[in-house]
């Protein structure tokens, strides 16, 4: 008698990310003669004028470099990550102005990799109640603290107003200031806001800053773009400075920083997460349970790519051509924005579109809602995230127009 047990019985079927899903379907439309017209401004992946992924200059001769080593391997990393990466990316998110703060450095897989282990971290030694998360916010921070313990409440603190495509601020203050309570966890993003691209200014970091160290909240920066947001290393990290800096070690908090924006290292998955302590005892102690957690989840990070992130950061020629290279993309997307601002504004298209050209990065709101965006695909087959974010990466001087002529045309319906 054979008795039929099924280990897996009901599995629900988790729903593709959106970004994903729409890169099925934008694969999967359209004949040969009307491909070129399929336009994606879903994908946080930087593209060219010719809409092609772009190997960074810097990037080929590293590899050049590497591959010509004779003693070249493929040998596993230590437990901290490879000893060259850590140290360029602590120089920097960080520069020379971390004084005597203690600090804790580890390579991750990409910045994802590092905003999960520092969730499983402070799950681990802190158990906080809740984690605040901006209003709007990159889709996969809220994905990464429910699977790392569904028992941490996730709440949001105003961010964007949709109204004006302004920071709502004091919105923000007041809801932390009213709301957040001592051992609470809050996510900033350093630089260029995914999805908003609008970022705090100094003044404005200055008072968040005020309210962490005041509620006794504990920070993870989420440093994604810095360097391709502006071209600018020091400007794009200036509130990770601010806040190692700021009243001698008032604040501990964590940076989750990514290489795959601003080195175009999408697939080699580079990353490191730096957590700032007091003292040196919490540092060992921070170090020791990191280890403990990584072990048990990776064993090891990728070795190519952290030697390629190593090679152009500690090599004076590659590292002038690296600044090149974030000066070509950052200021290709600044080109970008104008061209589409200047594309609707002539139309006389409905909506705000100032804000295109003050936000930075690779994303901004266009303000369309759920419906319009649907329409926007079905009717003109251009792909934007269903909250109306939009990618200009995937813009160039040969589809800015058909873009605003589409978006113009579903906003007039």
């Amino acid at each position: 008698m054979h008795i039929h047990y099924h280990y897996l019985p009901d599995i629900e079927l988790p729903r593709m990310k959106i970004v994903y899903r729409y890169g099925v379907s934008y694969l999967g439309q359209g004949t040969p003669c009307d491909i070129a017209r399929l336009l994606n401004l879903s994908p946080g992946i930087y593209r060219d004028d010719n809409a092609k992924t772009w190997v960074l200059p810097s990037v080929k001769k590293a590899r050049e470099i590497l591959q010509a080593d004779p003693h070249l391997n493929h040998d596993i990393s230590p437990q901290m990550g490879y000893p060259d990466l850590v140290s360029v990316a602590r120089q920097i998110t960080f520069g020379d102005t971390l004084g005597s703060r203690s600090i804790t450095s580890m390579q991750t897989i990409a910045g994802t990799g590092a905003n999960y282990l520092i969730a499983r971290f402070l799950t681990y030694v802190a158990q906080p109640k809740t984690v605040w998360l901006s209003n709007p916010t990159w889709e996969n921070h809220p994905k990464i603290w429910r699977h790392t313990n569904p028992a941490i409440e996730q709440r949001l603190y105003p961010y964007y107003d949709y109204k004006t495509s302004t920071l709502d601020i004091e919105r923000m203050i007041s809801t932390m200031k009213e709301q957040a309570s001592r051992g609470d966890v809050i996510v900033l993003q350093a630089c260029a806001h995914n999805p908003t691209g609008l970022d705090p200014s100094r003044e404005q970091w200055e008072a968040i800053a005020n309210v962490c160290e005041e509620k006794g909240l504990f920070p993870i920066l989420d440093s994604a773009y810095q360097g391709f947001a502006t071209g600018d290393i020091d400007n794009d990290g200036w509130v990770l400075r601010h806040f190692a800096t700021r009243s001698n070690g008032a604040i501990e908090f964590a940076v989750a920083q990514s290489f795959s924006k601003n080195f175009g290292l999408y697939g080699e998955r580079i990353g490191a997460l730096h957590v700032v302590t007091r003292n040196h005892d919490t540092a060992t102690k921070v170090e020791a349970t990191l280890k403990q957690i990584s072990r048990a989840e990776i064993t090891s990070t990728p070795g190519f790519g952290a030697k390629v992130v190593a090679t152009i950061v500690q090599n004076p020629e590659l590292r002038k051509q690296w600044q090149q290279d974030l000066n070509t993309m950052s200021g290709r997307l600044r080109d970008m924005r104008k061209l589409l601002h200047d594309e609707l504004t002539k139309r006389d298209t409905p909506g705000n579109w100032g804000h295109l050209l003050t936000d930075i990065g690779m994303f901004s709101m266009t303000g369309l809602s759920q419906e319009q965006v649907t329409t926007l695909k079905d009717m003109f087959h251009v792909y934007l995230l269903p909250t109306g974010r939009l990618s200009f990466t995937g813009l160039t001087t040969g589809n800015v127009e058909y873009v605003a002529e589409s978006i113009h045309r579903v906003l007039a319906l």
